[in-house]
């Protein structure tokens, strides 16, 4: 299983198009609070496995972390447990702030 890769550029031009396009942020609580993408999912990357009924395995996910690390990780539990559209945002949530979105804070 392969997970695409996609920028926070070209994941700002996608959400304009598809503004209902599945935005999973693995980080945690605290993070999500400070900082994070309109419309995204929070569940942390330690409760996925518990959590893994609230989630589409049909639907396209893009996952969200701080720099992609977690989100990586997250991708390959996620294909292990038979999902297929898996996108990694690369760099994560400090890109989007840096590239799309100066609003969201940086940490």
């Amino acid at each position: 299983m392969t997970v695409t890769q996609l920028s926070a550029s070209a994941l700002k031009t996608r959400i304009q198009h598809e503004p209902h396009l599945f935005l999973l942020d693995v980080r945690e609580p605290h993070e999500f609070a400070f900082a994070r993408i309109e419309n995204s999912v929070l569940i942390p990357l330690n409760q996925i496995p518990q959590r893994l009924g609230e989630l589409n395995p049909q639907q396209e996910i893009v996952v969200i972390c701080h720099h992609g690390v977690r989100s990586s990780q997250a991708c390959q539990y996620l294909a292990n447990s038979g999902f297929k559209q898996l996108v990694n945002l690369t760099g994560g949530i400090d890109a989007w702030s840096c590239d799309c979105d100066n609003s969201v804070p940086r940490y």
